[in-house]
């Protein structure tokens, strides 16, 4: 095909048609469209323009081809999550001259003729003339050879390497050089004054490492153990043997958690530490730093121990009576708040005071800018008042201690102080720095001397907060309502809260519908250290999680997305860990029992107190697990998790619906219903109690000496004894005794009265008593008499 179209060609020498056009419009070629042919001529003509030369033929000595090529590639994550990544390659490709490639290999012939012989040189060669000899030699083959001829063998020179290049065949006949390498040969060289001098060409430049290489290894939260093992530049054999050597059994793919990981890095001789996690929502929590800082209500959390007066002294202060809403009289929910005083405004927490709800008295306590310590003056102080005292150290919370109860005849303000002085809570009037007032909440004296302590603290604190900007705060409660949905009680500490406002708050995003404050009343916003309860998040926090307005809800969708699934790994390599450590243990149970549970209460305080309260619970072979805990009512779906688990369903205040219940009544599942926590522990306990292996022991019924013994042909050795203590039965197993030490176990064959087959004999009195299959039976023997008894154990 000496003529083709322009588009052809076009395609055929990968340019584009605009392209081709100008360069034939350079080329002199011109009045060219895409459909006209080129000829050979023209061809060659553009070739020659290409190559610098114009139509001569002297151009330039190469010339490069360019063209681009897109490729596609999918890429998997770790999560699953896959993506398409565009590439686009570069490719180049560049025609040199003949005459050029003659030119080099005609001065590379020169350049062999002018070497001396080798009887000439006095010096050896350096590795790199060692290495061009080849080069040469072939060089002038190849030059006086016709380039479509095979070129016969030439006869080497002495001084050339036994193994030279050879020309091979390419396309066009043409010859193409390959020079051998030959790294690391020691090569003979001419004699030198007698000695054989010898160089090594091409030694490498690597050395053995001294020390072992340390490396720091940064740890994110979960880690796979093949991503362990790239980290150190090690192979995952050595990772999982390592793991195993500490007890813990794992697969390449198998996520680690950040503890176990550590131990693994450390183990292995190198250093561990903690990695920054990339969090998205970092920059979201850092706020405005050149905000207008205002000052703000101090949040006061009020702790103590249960039924001191903690409920009551919030009472006087907001005039309402919370504590007989609450079951019992116990407060079992977090309360927040705002009561407006003469001296200033202040915000208080109320925490419950029960045991149970150690959890949520540690996030009270992490919110809060001071701690009242209520202490009944005729109670003193009790573990629960130590514990509080600690949770206001972790916090770094200041302690203004209220004596309460004052009122009452029995009331020893200085006994308090003493039992304080015990865990270094000591008052000014000690000489201490703590602020102690003795009050009275029923009667409210005292009280207006303990809010000014309060208000005096805060100022020496010198609380400040960004009173502008998006609002940043922590859940303090939250409950699955079923008019309102998803409810949560939030303390609002910068910024401020609007209705309307995209939220974050922990796995959970959503927009402010409703905000409520502690009086139940609709506000349009609220400031600093001012607790509201909102509605229009997608799903229930959990409490203590931290909340604030985000200004893109994509963006708060794409960070709860992250927390959840960061959430789901931490939780994978946790039961991933407890599988490892349990495995062993499991297989050495083999029918050990386990009380399953499936906990509903009304909010998530309640849930999580319960649960870690009841796992507390065992009875060493029986165990208390936890399968299920929401908030809510009980559903269809929690009916049929607890028929496949074998689990007792708990209701907290809450009750099952009408699904529920038929499915509940059709399958005779367990479901109990309480609104007290001490009712759910007692019954935990009465079940755990009731799956316990009974306590197997021995009584000892009765005792008889052995006085003759006689010889019967159908009863063999028959022993004439006394009964010394209790009473012999027939039907108990008996202990033959020699010298109190036991000498055979069985059973009474017969037992006679005389000549009377009797059932019992009792102390006192003489009988005769045969042993089944025993007839060793002597004089001064003992034989006991004893009972199994079983008795059910109790927690």
């Amino acid at each position: 095909m000496s003529e083709v179209t322009i588009r052809r060609f076009a395609e055929q020498i990968g340019v584009s048609i605009e392209k081709l056009l100008d360069q034939l419009e350079s080329a002199g070629i011109g009045g060219k469209g895409e459909n006209d042919l080129l000829e050979s001529g023209e061809k060659v003509k553009l070739l020659k323009f290409l190559q610098g030369g114009g139509e001569d033929g002297d151009g330039g000595p190469h010339i490069t081809l360019k063209r681009k090529v897109t490729d596609e590639i999918r890429q998997t994550s770790r999560t699953g999550a896959a993506r398409t990544v565009h590439v686009e390659v570069k490719k180049r490709r560049t025609f040199v001259r003949r005459t050029v490639i003659e030119e080099k290999q005609a001065e590379a012939a020169r350049a062999r003729e002018e070497t001396p012989p080798p009887e000439q040189v006095q010096e050896p060669p350096a590795p790199a003339q060692v290495e061009t000899a080849p080069l040469k030699l072939n060089a002038e083959i190849a030059a006086k050879k016709p380039a479509r001829e095979t070129p016969p063998p030439a006869e080497k020179p002495a001084d050339a390497p036994k193994k030279s290049a050879k020309p091979r065949r390419k396309e066009g006949g043409r010859a193409q050089l390959h020079v051998a390498r030959e790294r690391g040969r020691r090569r003979r060289q001419p004699r030198k004054h007698g000695r054989i001098s010898s160089t090594i060409s091409d030694a490498h430049a690597f050395a053995k490492p001294t020390a072992p290489v340390v490396r720091e290894i940064a740890i994110p939260e979960t880690i796979s153990v093949g991503e362990l093992a790239q980290a150190m530049s090690v192979k995952a054999a050595e990772v999982i043997k390592t793991l195993m050597a500490m007890g813990s059994m794992a697969t390449i793919n198998q996520l680690l958690d950040r503890d176990t990981a550590m131990l693994a890095v450390e183990e292995m001789g190198h250093i561990a530490t903690a990695a920054e996690e990339d969090d998205p929502e970092a920059r979201l929590l850092a706020g405005d730093p050149e905000a207008d800082l205002q000052p703000r209500p101090p949040v006061v959390t009020v702790m103590g121990h249960v039924d001191h007066g903690k409920t009551s002294l919030l009472d006087y202060l907001r005039k309402t009576r919370v504590a007989d809403g609450e079951a019992g009289g116990i407060t079992q929910h977090i309360g927040a708040y705002k009561v407006r005083l003469p001296q200033g405004e202040i915000c208080f927490l109320d925490t419950p005071g029960h045991e149970a709800f150690s959890a949520m008295r540690v996030r009270g306590a992490k919110a809060t800018d001071l701690v009242i310590l209520v202490v009944a003056g005729d109670d003193g102080v009790k573990p629960q008042t130590v514990e509080a005292i600690n949770h206001a150290r972790a916090a770094e919370a200041p302690i203004i201690v209220a004596i309460n109860k004052m009122d009452r005849e029995q009331a020893d303000a200085e006994r308090v102080r003493k039992e304080l002085s015990a865990h270094s809570v000591i008052g000014e009037k000690w000489g201490g720095d703590v602020l102690i007032n003795e009050i009275s909440a029923r009667t409210g004296d005292g009280v207006d001397a303990l809010l000014e302590s309060v208000l005096l603290q805060a100022e020496v604190l010198d609380l400040k907060a960004r009173a502008s900007g998006p609002a940043a705060g922590r859940v303090i409660e939250a409950r699955l309502d079923k008019g309102k949905g998803p409810v949560a009680t939030v303390l609002v500490q910068q910024g401020v809260l609007r209705a309307g406002d995209t939220i974050l708050a922990g796995r959970e995003a959503g927009r402010v519908r409703v905000l409520t404050d502690a009086q139940g009343h609709s506000v349009e916003q609220a400031g600093p250290s001012t607790p509201v309860e909102i509605q229009g998040l997608a799903g229930v926090p959990v409490a203590g999680d931290d909340l604030f307005a985000v200004g893109d809800e994509r963006k708060a969708r794409e960070i709860a997305l992250h927390r959840e699934s960061k959430h789901r790994e931490v939780k994978l390599a946790q039961q991933q860990k407890s599988t490892r450590e349990n495995l062993l243990d499991r297989m050495g149970e083999a029918g050990g029992k386990s009380l399953n549970l499936l906990i509903k209460a009304d909010v998530q305080g309640s849930v999580e107190a319960i649960s870690e309260a009841l796992e507390k619970i065992s009875g060493g072979e029986v165990g208390v697990k936890v399968v299920h805990g929401m908030v809510g009512g009980i559903n269809e779906s929690d009916a049929n998790l607890a028929m496949a688990s074998g689990a007792v369903i708990i209701g907290f205040n809450v009750r099952a619906d009408a699904a529920a219940r038929a499915l509940i009544e059709r399958e005779n599942i367990s479901v109990h219903y309480h609104s007290v926590i001490y009712d759910v522990v007692d019954f935990v306990k009465e079940s755990v109690s009731g799956m316990l292996s009974p306590v197997v022991r021995e009584e000892q019924v009765g005792l008889a000496e052995v006085r003759d013994v006689f010889r019967a042909p159908k009863l063999g050795a028959v022993a004439g004894a006394f009964v010394s203590e209790g009473a012999v039965r027939r039907d108990l197993p008996v202990r033959v005794l020699r010298d109190n030490i036991v000498i055979f176990e069985g059973a009474i064959d017969s037992l006679r009265r005389f000549k009377d087959d009797v059932n019992e004999v009792k102390s006192g009195m003489e009988c005769g008593i045969g042993v089944k299959n025993y007839s060793d039976i002597k004089v001064g023997d003992q034989i006991e008499v004893y009972e199994v008894v079983e008795t059910a154990q109790r927690l």
